[in-house]
């Protein structure tokens, strides 16, 4: 079977499983798998039940032994001597992640098995294949629990279990249609015959396990498990195992090759195959070990001369722990070019949002209040006249006006610092997050760098008000950008003679600006009723002029194209049930924007492009909402009793307080980054890279700060023993012969009669339906192809990885309960 150097490898690689994935175990729902493996062991310690009980990835390592134990990965230390036990917790560690209600998850139970009475072997048991949904299973269990099994069986290094009960048809075998999907050649597959004691009477399986009828490259092997009334009545292992033997014996049709059957040549059999499959792939393992090796070599000599106690090795690491936090935080805030993140905005990135597009529009929201700013000149000259009739514009009230919209500009100013500030500290966040090893030393520096940006906040926003303050103290006329009294009224004239131009000349060729695009993205149209399609998305192009939709982002096919005139932005409050963010559109005439709707909803992923767009949409000219000159006209009463003279003194100082206000609100964009930048992003920037280490050793509790977490202690174990393991491993396979004694592969079979699981190919009509010891039977096709995803245009007929095209009688249309996903894709298999 091989030599004493080989023997000794599979222990090894039972300590390496990420080299060798061992034996996959692949069947449908109650195939016997599970009894397979406690037969093995001898023992009874997997969980029993109705439906599907294996719900995680068991990955079962048995050692020869002299004493019988068990050991979880996730109980480091734990020896578990009694096996009910070993089932109660795989039970309690199924239920801690997938409920108790019939859920699944990919994430592997470890269990390491040591007996006298096991060999060396890897196994991993898979949940059973399952078509139909039960307890919280999602609709699409049966694709979930096929990508569970193609990453195990997938691998060049994993040999397969496909395990099918002898009473139903082999032709059909799920665990055989999967197996040839990754090994075409049969190479790694191994066929197990199940429940044949169960076999209507008059039937036996006699010419599949002689590997005539339905043959396999490396055959298959008969067991007889112990049945459910047995496993009840606590029917012992050891009987199950010499009845199983007596039933070989003594049946006619196997009695011939009873020694070919059974668990315990089943084991002896794996056993040598994954002897010889470690052989076989022994080149590109030697490689694998090797370049493990390399990558450990490093880290697992800094773990060797680990010492918990050397203060001078404290100090060293929390020195460049802190050196590397101050890196971090600038690469976050600054930008990089190595290791760019293609996924999340970093810190710096979200933080030019905040100035250039969040802040602009709480400016803009600040801005138009056309209806309260002409009560308030109203008034403001009113109350300078008194009882007098004044002839000439007050300059006292273009004053008062401007420093009253300068004080508002406080809110937005001081919103913004606010938002630069969490920004700050969730980027110190996630930076911190990496000094996870020293829980002590994560929570202080956190605690620390937080404290400082919190003080440095407080500066900051204390500056942003001194900016308004300066503002307010003294309101320059002179400035060359204002217009002055003078031009004031000129220009309002100047301002509807352009509008009237436009309007009349609206119908020729589009200006050069008009073209430029300003914007493109998704967005979704949310407010369509579900009798007109529901709610649809599109891809939007905004210019100058006109807001576009197209079908995709191939911009082919037009939908629409609503011109920007009158148009006013509004904000929609987020649906109780809608995970969706939404603004509005609306024309201020009240007219319809988009058919028969009033205005247009549109909705985003997130927050940030909801305020991405509108910022986009103010350079457009599609401002926030607020009362027009006519509205205003028509909601308060003392102005339409207002005198020409007062209308047109409101409307000149209205003129200059929309000038001067222009040039505050372009300083204040201009100055509050700056201001932001040097106050708080670079002290903080400053205190990390040069206080902050200081302030850590001020607390004098340096040794308790760089205490290990367990978790980093238990990784420095993981990488000795996995170090260790791995030059054991070299060793081995340096000492073993290249004449290793070994049954060699069977030559190549006629596996045709096996669909893969991926093939769409109708069943034959003329085929003879045959039992399983007759003849061989009908071929009845595989499992339904994952629903197609129904597409806008007429889908051509599609055609699987061997070319074959779909039946024309199969519907397209996906059904309801079915969610929209294709089946696992199959990898790539190289050809021997």
């Amino acid at each position: 079977m091989g030599n004493r150097g080989m023997e000794e490898l599979i222990p090894l690689v039972n300590r390496l499983q990420d080299a060798l994935s061992g034996i996959a175990v692949v069947g449908s729902q109650s195939a016997g798998k599970s009894s397979v493996l406690e037969n093995f062991v001898g023992r009874d310690f997997l969980p029993r039940g109705s439906g599907i009980v294996t719900r995680r990835p068991l990955i079962l390592q048995l050692v020869s032994a002299c004493k019988e134990y068990g050991e979880f990965l996730h109980c480091k230390g734990k020896k578990f001597t009694d096996f009910l036990d070993i089932c109660k917790e795989i039970e309690a560690e199924t239920c801690r992640l997938t409920g108790s209600n019939k859920g699944i998850s990919p994430i592997p139970i470890n269990l390491r098995i040591y007996s006298p009475q096991v060999l060396n072997l890897t196994l991993v048991d898979l949940p059973g294949i399952t078509k139909v949904p039960v307890g919280d299973q999602p609709a699409d269990i049966e694709y979930q629990i096929r990508d569970m099994i193609m990453q195990f069986i997938c691998k060049d290094n994993c040999l397969i279990l496909a395990v099918t009960p002898a009473n139903t048809d082999l032709a059909n075998s799920d665990a055989l249609k999967l197996a040839k999907d990754v090994d075409p050649q049969g190479q790694r597959t191994i066929g197990v015959i199940t429940k044949l004691d169960l076999m209507d009477e008059g039937t036996h399986a006699r010419t599949i396990l002689e590997n005539r009828l339905l043959p396999l490259r490396r055959g298959y092997i008969g067991v007889v498990n112990r049945s459910q009334k047995d496993i009840d009545g606590k029917k012992d292992i050891k009987a199950a195992l010499l009845a199983e033997k007596n039933f070989f014996l003594s049946h006619s049709a196997y009695r011939h090759m009873a020694a070919r059957m059974g668990t315990p040549y089943l084991q002896r059999i794996l056993n040598q195959q994954l002897t010889n499959h470690i052989r076989d792939t022994l080149p590109a393992f030697r490689s694998h070990l090797q370049t493990q090796l390399l990558a450990l070599n490093k880290e697992a000599e800094e773990c060797r001369q680990h010492d918990p106690d050397d203060p001078a090795r404290k100090t060293k690491t929390m020195l460049q722990l802190i050196q590397r936090l101050a890196g971090d935080f600038e690469k976050l805030i600054e930008g990089s070019g190595d290791k760019v993140d293609t996924v999340n905005l970093s810190g710096g990135a979200k933080i030019n949002r905040i100035f250039h597009e969040r802040f602009p529009y709480e400016l803009v929201k600040v801005e138009f209040d056309e209806r309260k700013l002409r009560q308030e000149i109203t008034y403001a000259i009113k109350n300078i006249h008194g009882v007098r009739t004044g002839l000439f514009t007050p300059d006292m009230a273009f004053e008062t006006i401007v420093k009253r919209q300068i004080a508002r500009l406080n809110v937005p100013c001081v919103k913004c610092v606010d938002m630069v500030s969490q920004e700050l500290i969730a980027t110190v966040h996630q930076c911190v997050s990496k000094l996870s090893s020293f829980p002590k030393l994560q929570d202080e520096t956190e605690r620390i760098v937080t404290i400082e940006i919190q003080e440095q906040e407080s500066k900051c926003r204390d500056q942003v008000l001194l900016l308004i303050d300066v503002q307010l103290a003294y309101i320059n006329t002179k400035h060359e950008d204002f217009i002055g009294f003078t031009n004031a009224q000129q220009q309002y004239t100047q301002r509807n003679k352009k509008n009237l131009a436009g309007m009349a000349g609206n119908q020729g060729v589009a200006p050069p600006s008009s073209l430029i695009v300003i914007r493109k993205g998704w967005l979704t149209i949310n407010n369509i009723s579900i009798m007109k399609g529901g709610a649809k998305e599109y891809w939007f192009i905004l210019t100058a002029e006109s807001l576009s939709w197209f079908k995709d982002d191939e911009e082919k096919e037009k939908k629409y194209m609503l011109p920007l005139d009158n148009l006013k932005l509004r904000d929609v409050e987020k649906g109780f049930m809608s995970s969706k963010y939404v603004f509005a559109i609306f024309n201020t005439e009240f007219r319809n924007v988009y058919k028969d709707y009033k205005c247009l909803e549109l909705a985003c992923n997130c927050q940030e492009e909801v305020d991405s767009w509108k910022a986009s949409l103010l350079r457009a000219g599609i401002y926030p909402e607020k009362v027009t000159v006519d509205e205003l006209g028509s909601r308060d009463p003392e102005r339409s009793f207002a005198d020409p003279q007062l209308e047109r003194q409101v409307e000149t100082i209205r003129n200059l307080v929309d000038s001067y206000m222009n040039i505050i609100y372009k300083t204040i964009r201009d100055l509050m980054p700056k201001t932001i930048m040097h106050v708080l992003i670079n002290s903080v920037k400053e205190f990390i890279s040069s206080e902050l280490l200081a302030q850590l050793y001020a607390l004098g509790e340096r040794a308790a700060l760089m205490d290990e977490s367990p978790e980093q202690e238990q990784r420095r174990e993981e990488v000795l023993r996995k170090h260790a393991a791995l030059k054991e491993a070299l060793a081995v396979i340096g000492d073993i012969s290249t004449s290793t004694c070994s049954t060699p592969l069977p030559p190549p079979v006629d596996s045709s009669w096996i669909q893969p699981s991926r093939a769409s190919s109708p069943p034959n009509p003329t085929s003879p339906k045959k039992s399983a010891a007759g003849p061989k039977p009908i071929i009845r096709g595989p499992a339904p192809a994952a629903p197609l995803v129904p597409s806008h245009a007429e889908p051509l007929p599609p055609s699987n990885t061997n070319g074959l095209k779909q039946p024309t009688g199969q519907s397209n249309r996906v059904p309801s309960s079915v969610p929209r996903r294709n089946p696992p894709a199959i990898p790539r298999v190289k050809q021997h």
